[in-house]
């Protein structure tokens, strides 16, 4: 049987670090962003800019800045104008509500909810329900990150992600599923009901995952296998759990 090695990387090509260590969906994500930013931020258009062969809006997101208030010394001024963009209470700290409001698909629709507060459990580091600057940094990063994923493997340039494209993101990143798995899993976050009883103007999304939910997705599967290698401890493919440890697994997925 097997479950994908948990997670060993199988051709060279990783999802993206730069998530904070232990204690949030899919851990092992490296260290926290230093304080005074994380990295450059994109050129002008943000995440929704596409790349070359892509469609407009290509990807997934930041909506555009729109932030005016001054950066702390040492902050990245365009970080720090995405930042004030998406804290639009002017509390120094994002919430859900707020990043939600602000993460987009390259179909300007928004980001699932789920998703949402996945990425804010990641990067909240210091569990207070909220965000600030230099964890946003980091979740920046992460998003940019995914995003070169996300194009790498839409070979098709179709905006989504469908069926031989996600077998090889979850074989290069070491998960080697079953067809009945991997039916299974594009089925359950192929996001294009959802996205049919939004703005009709806005055109028929195209079928299998968004980036979004790609995201999630990849998540999940690290997350379940890294449990399940920790109770494989004879690495044969095989465990055996009582009921508190099954359900102990399955709720603590994103």
């Amino acid at each position: 049987m097997s479950y994908g090695g948990y997670g060993a990387p199988a051709g060279g090509y990783a999802p993206p670090p730069g998530g904070p260590p232990g204690g949030g969906y899919g851990g092992g994500y490296g260290a926290p962003p230093a304080a005074g930013g994380y990295g450059a931020p994109p050129p002008a258009g943000g995440y929704g800019a596409p790349p070359p062969g892509g469609p407009p809006g290509y990807g997934g997101g930041f909506s555009a800045p729109g932030g005016n208030r001054p950066p702390p010394p040492g902050a990245d001024p365009q970080l720090w104008g995405w930042f004030t963009a998406v804290d639009t209470d002017r509390s120094g700290h994002i919430n859900a509500q707020e990043l939600e409001r602000a993460l987009i698909n390259g179909d300007w629709s928004p980001f699932d909810t789920d998703t949402v507060k996945m990425l804010l459990l990641i990067f909240d580091v210091d569990r207070s329900g909220t965000i600030g600057f230099n964890e946003f940094a980091g979740l920046w990063k992460y998003i940019k990150d995914w995003q070169n994923v996300f194009r790498h493997f839409d070979r098709d340039r179709s905006g989504s992600i469908e069926g031989n494209e996600l077998r090889e993101a979850l074989g290069q990143f070491g998960y080697n599923l079953s067809p009945q798995l991997l039916e299974l899993l594009q089925k359950k976050y192929d996001a294009t009901d959802k996205k049919a009883n939004q703005a009709a103007t806005r055109g028929a999304p195209p079928p299998g995952i968004s980036f979004d939910r790609f995201v999630r997705a990849c998540v999940v599967v690290k997350q379940l296998s890294e449990s399940f290698g920790k109770l494989d401890s004879d690495r044969d493919g095989w465990i055996q759990i009582n009921y508190d440890q099954f359900m102990h697994t399955v709720l603590s997925l994103p």
